[in-house]
């Protein structure tokens, strides 16, 4: 018996409206010794799922560690694409052993987190692998996350993916919530956010606008 494809997208791809993302810890004290990724692409990539998220909707969870005493302000790329968002600031290296996050992740309600920040070996591990063992599904952004050598980034992504967390890069996240070039309404927003933190895609959107006036949908 022969199986019966569908123009329908799979179970695992990620939508608007159907998980929370938890932007962790990207601050100067903890970017200041990230030596996996450097900064400036930290940064872009940072800004790129914030403004994603914010275009698109989605359930955001913004938490800091220490900010007022040690690890300084959350990056302004993730807090000007989200003004006014609460900062939930920890005393825990773990998100999840956090009350106050843990309470707004209950109160969104959603069964799928996605996660991203420093450092990817503690304050990535920690809450992907605590939601894992609650029952959610869980997905990372490793090229939003960085740690002290790519030793320590490479060990904690291979952790992860054994446990059963899904690995995906800034840019596939947003792509992946456009998903289909037709939907109009926020086309002009995702070809933006390309151009402004895409790298060479972006250059190749730019290009392609000015000299054909060439578009994907």
């Amino acid at each position: 018996m022969s199986i019966a494809a569908t123009p329908t997208p799979g179970s695992q791809l990620l939508s608007p409206k159907d998980h929370t993302l938890i932007l962790i810890d990207f601050q100067s004290q903890m970017a200041f010794a990230t030596k996996s990724i450097d900064a400036i692409n930290l940064r872009n990539n940072a800004a790129l799922i914030a403004n994603a998220a914010a275009g698109f909707g989605v359930s955001t969870i913004l938490t800091t560690v220490a900010e007022k005493s040690f690890s300084g302000p959350m990056f302004d790329e993730i807090t000007s694409a989200l003004p006014g968002q609460a900062l939930l600031d920890r005393t825990s290296m773990n998100t999840w052993e956090d009350a106050a996050v843990i309470a707004e992740v209950n109160r969104i309600g959603k069964d799928r987190i996605v996660l991203a920040g420093l450092w990817t070996g503690v304050c990535i591990v920690g809450p992907a692998l605590s939601a894992l063992d609650q029952g959610f599904e869980v997905y990372f952004i490793s090229d939003a996350c960085g740690d002290v050598s790519d030793e320590a980034h490479e060990r904690a992504v291979a952790r992860m993916i054994q446990a059963g967390a899904r690995p995906m890069t800034a840019l596939q996240y947003l792509l992946e919530l456009q998903r289909d070039w037709a939907r109009a309404e926020t086309y002009d927003m995702t070809t933006g956010f390309a151009k402004k933190f895409g790298g060479a895609y972006g250059l190749g959107v730019t290009y392609a606008k000015t000299m054909f006036n060439a578009h994907e949908g």
